[in-house]
C-alpha cells in the first residue's frame, strides 16, 4: 500500500491505494476537489459539509447517467442498467419466496 497527502478545499489527507491506482486516485481527488471549490465559489458562505454533500449528489448523478461506450450494453447508462437487475432479482425474490 502506499500512503498519498492530498488536499481536498484546502483539507489534507492522507488516502492509502495499491501502486498501480495511484494515477487514477490522484484524479478522482483532482476531480473532486476541482468540482468542491466550484460549488463553493458558486454558492457563497456554505460550510464544507453542505458542498462535499452537494458534489456527492452531483457526481453520482453524473455516474448514474453515464453511458457504456462498447459491448453488449452499449448505450446504455449505468442507471437504466442498474435499475433492470435490481427489478430483475426483485422478481426472482417475489418468485423465491412464493414457492418457501
Amino acid at each position: 500500500m502506499e500512503h498519498l497527502e492530498v488536499t481536498i478545499l484546502d483539507k489534507e489527507l492522507t488516502l492509502a491505494c495499491e501502486p498501480s491506482e495511484k494515477e487514477k486516485l490522484l484524479a478522482a481527488v483532482k476531480q473532486a476537489n476541482d468540482l468542491m471549490t466550484l460549488i463553493k465559489q458558486s454558492a457563497g458562505n456554505m460550510n464544507n459539509e453542505r458542498v462535499a454533500l452537494m458534489a456527492c449528489i452531483q457526481l453520482s448523478s453524473q455516474l448514474l447517467s453515464s453511458e457504456s461506450t462498447e459491448g453488449p450494453f452499449q448505450g446504455v447508462s449505468y442507471g437504466d442498467y442498474k435499475n433492470k437487475v435490481d427489478h430483475i432479482n426483485a422478481l426472482l425474490d417475489d418468485g423465491i419466496n412464493r414457492l418457501k
